[in-house]
């Protein structure tokens, strides 16, 4: 009996596909030639990152320049709001974060503030956000979620997860929901090695799931997966790469015990650790989109022409070699296509109006402000010592966080001081904190941490000062786990530049809190 065998189409057709699958970033302001060639060639989506973004006229720029090529290009961004930003990297965010949406537990706000930032994004050509995040921040000692995640009930997440993606999309501006499925419960950050979660199946299903399924019941275009290992849905291989997480749960009908998603899934960074470290980028992705993701997002790190064309030929040569369905990368292709053909015809919600103050709004009614006793606003320059911890990867080192810039403006003569994890090994707290007192020089102190329960140099610092200053004004501007202390302690939920904005008004007395207690009520 004769055997007829699909013919593997053309090798164009092959690259073609490969490419469109394909979300890489490049370093500059405006494209280089190199992407505008291969946007020719088939390449469908980019990255962008804060090295590319100079201001929103520079940015709108770059899109039209880039949709001269390709006018159904996907052009995406990691903007968050709050920690993570993109359009505000050097300033800081106009838009709190999700604890600090969270905290305010409006959704109603947290829809407003999505679709003011997709408002925002949509203006400078930005049409797929890698965002929002899902994660439920199970472990109050995950370093690399924390404020990014709307909190530590599922519920919640669920909820505000839901509005974000509904706000976003009213102004044509495509969800991307992360990091499936959740990076919550994990003490391991998935750019340096990879994260181990232990959870069973009925776990997941009743805390890092929800969120996800209010996500995509609220109709998210993408889901973006996790560089993590759930053995108890696949012992050997990340989420990324995992058939089991990606089609068996993902993608399976709810019918079956999955979460019938049909849209978008895109991976997190393949250069993470995580993926690289193990498998390679090439071998990696190949994996990805055999596993069932539709869209390979590289470029945080490598960001040029080699990097692309190395994932269009390892793609290729999986099909020839057998080890990657033709039909699998030519569906992911065309998921891809499909979604590019939604934001040409999406749009903003007709009559929704700008809404430019909201950011600082949201960070206002997002304060927590607890006080031992009556407070004494500031009236006069302050003393703020900044206690900084190692920004991580997803947040970045260019972005400014802090209420010192602030401060200034409203208090002129202001004075500021950094101190780290290394200046206190380097000369102890003691002599770390007898320094400080004595540059301050009798001013108002102001300390402001950045998770203090996760650094003890920072909560030894700040136990210390308090000790010496009881008058001491403390803000946290990460998540507030540790008790409060001070003579008042501001919980911001997040460093966005509207967040230290809200605290310096609250020190001053000009703005009412959103939750006020005394330290008798902690």
């Amino acid at each position: 009996m004769a055997v007829f065998l699909r013919p593997i189409r053309s090798t164009d057709t092959l690259a073609r596909d490969a490419l469109a699958v394909l979300q890489p970033g490049f370093t500059g302001t405006t494209a280089p030639g190199w992407l505008l060639r291969r946007l020719d060639e088939g390449l469908a989506a980019v990255g962008l990152f804060g090295r590319n973004v100079h201001s929103p006229d520079q940015l709108a720029a770059l899109s039209a320049q880039l949709r001269d090529v390709r006018d159904d290009l996907l052009i995406a961004i990691d903007e968050e709001g709050g920690d993570v930003t993109r359009l505000d990297v050097r300033g800081g965010s106009a838009f709190p974060g999700n604890l600090a949406l969270g905290a305010v537990d409006d959704t109603a706000l947290t829809r407003e503030v999505a679709r003011e930032m997709g408002r925002r994004l949509a203006g400078c050509g930005i049409n797929l956000n890698w965002a929002p995040s899902a994660d439920v921040n199970s472990n109050p000692a995950n370093p690399v979620i924390g404020v990014r995640s709307f909190g530590a009930d599922p519920q919640r997440v669920a909820r505000h997860t839901a509005a974000y993606v509904e706000g976003l999309q009213s102004a044509g501006v495509a969800a991307c929901t992360k990091h499936f499925p959740g990076h919550g419960d994990t003490a391991v950050d998935s750019h340096h090695a990879l994260p181990r979660i232990t959870a069973d199946l009925p776990t997941l299903r009743r805390r890092e799931l929800i969120p996800f399924q209010a996500a995509i019941a609220a109709g998210t275009k993408a889901v973006m997966s996790a560089h993590i290992l759930l053995p108890a849905l696949d012992g050997d291989h990340p989420a990324t790469l995992s058939p089991a997480a990606l089609h068996g749960l993902l993608r399976a009908p709810v019918a079956d015990g999955g979460l019938g998603f049909d849209g978008l899934i895109v991976t997190d960074g393949m250069e993470m650790q995580a993926i690289s470290a193990t498998y390679g980028i090439e071998r990696g992705s190949v994996l990805a989109i055999a596993a069932g993701a539709d869209a390979i997002c590289v470029g945080g790190g490598l960001a040029d022409e080699d990097t692309v064309l190395r994932l269009r030929d390892a793609l290729v040569r999986a099909v020839r070699d057998g080890e990657l369905p033709e039909r699998r990368l030519a569906d992911a292709a065309a998921r891809v296509r499909v979604l590019a053909r939604w934001t040409r015809s999406a749009g903003a919600v007709v009559g929704a109006a700008p809404a430019p103050g909201i950011g600082l709004s949201a960070a206002r009614r997002a304060l927590s402000i607890t006080a031992d006793g009556p407070y004494e606003p500031l009236t006069g320059p302050a003393y703020v010592a900044a206690f900084t911890p190692l920004a991580n990867i997803a947040v970045g080192d260019e972005t400014p966080w802090g209420i010192a810039a602030e401060l200034a403006r409203l208090l002129p003569g202001t004075r500021t001081a950094t101190y780290t994890a290394e200046t206190a090994a380097a000369v102890g707290t003691p002599a770390l904190i007898d320094g400080l007192l004595a540059d301050a020089a009798g001013r108002r102190l102001v300390a402001v941490v950045r998770d203090a329960h996760r650094h003890p140099w920072m909560a030894d610092a700040l136990r210390a000062l308090t000790a010496a200053r009881p008058d001491t004004a403390v803000v946290e501007m990460g998540v507030p786990q540790s008790p409060p202390t001070g003579a008042v302690h501001i919980a911001t939920h997040g460093a966005a530049r509207v967040c230290g904005q809200a605290a310096a008004e609250a020190l001053l007395g000009l703005t009412g809190p959103a939750t006020v207690g005394t330290a008798a009520d902690t």
